[in-house]
């Protein structure tokens, strides 16, 4: 039998009962109500959901002690494998399984890894995280030979790539379509594809050379681009492969801009500020962001150190 100990985070007498969300009854639970003190229930071989933000610790017997986060993420959310290091052993190469591997720290990698939880493919695609300072040999000499992330093993042969892979993972697995059937929506995705280099290429010239007109050309461009389709706020109107293309990119230049150089590339966009609260919003997408903090530190030590 487990023993659950559960206690609530912060304050919720100011939310009405109709703002939460419903949940599924339990055919083992046991409704309480919560008070100022401690609650403590007891559930014979059940498994709990609870709603955000309320934290569970369960022990289990005096040996085992667990925590729980919730979330809302459908499927719950998946727990992320260690990085490999060089002293790690190669998983089981080649033996039909489906693998990506990537870094967490990595934008080429993480537009793979968006694809594949856009598509939802958490159990078809096993995530196999690489330490880019300390990569493991076998990688390189018995995976893919150019040594970078993000690569696919899949039907015991491996690409790379990221833009390319992202295109196959959308037309080679099943899940929804994240490529526009419409024509002209097609075109201009491949131009906003082809563009990703360039725009990264003109952020980070600005970012080494303190040069803020470069980078407001590049967010210039964007914004234009965020506003050809009235149908919705994304690059295509309706999400896209696009979105994926450049969001892990957004996503770091948006806090270092900010924070290092008093920039605001939302300001006076407000197709790209829409964009952001739109994709903010997207689980696929959240499951694979970094902290921010983390996120400046890494571009402070990449641009600032240089100087």
């Amino acid at each position: 039998m487990a023993i659950l100990n559960v206690s609530l985070r912060g304050t919720a007498a100011s939310t009405s009962s109709s703002s939460l969300p419903s949940w599924p009854h339990l055919s083992n639970s046991v409704p309480f109500s919560l008070s100022k003190k401690p609650v403590i229930a007891k559930f014979p071989n059940t498994t709990i959901l609870s709603p955000p933000k309320l934290r569970l610790q369960a022990s289990f017997g005096k040996k085992t002690r667990a925590s729980l986060s919730a979330t809302m993420a459908t499927g719950g959310q998946e727990v992320l494998p260690p990085a490999l290091t060089s002293t790690s052993d190669p998983p089981t190469l080649f033996d039909g399984k489906t693998r990506l591997y990537i870094s967490y720290q990595c934008p080429y990698a993480q537009r793979a890894w968006i694809a594949r939880n856009c598509k939802g493919l958490e159990e078809n695609i096993q995530l196999v995280p690489i330490d880019l300072q300390d990569r493991p040999a076998w990688y390189k000499e018995k995976v893919y030979p150019p040594n970078k992330v993000p690569s696919l093993e899949h039907n015991n042969k491996v690409k790379g790539e990221s833009l390319d892979l992202i295109r196959y993972i959308d037309s080679h697995f099943e899940g929804p379509s994240l490529f526009p059937d419409d024509p002209a929506k097609r075109e201009f995705a491949e131009e906003l594809l082809s563009y990703t280099d360039s725009f990264n290429k003109s952020v980070f010239t600005s970012f080494k050379e303190d040069r803020t007109e470069a980078a407001g050309a590049a967010f210039d461009y964007i914004e234009t681009a965020l506003s050809k389709f009235e149908d919705g706020p994304f690059f295509l109107g309706t999400f896209s492969l696009v979105d994926i293309a450049y969001a892990p990119f957004l996503e770091r230049f948006q806090p270092f801009s900010l924070e290092v150089k008093k920039y605001d590339i939302t300001a006076g966009r407000p197709k790209l500020a829409a964009w952001f609260e739109k994709m903010n919003k997207n689980l696929a997408y959240k499951k694979t962001r970094r902290d921010p903090k983390e996120l400046v530190e890494s571009y402070k030590r990449r641009f600032l150190a240089q100087k």
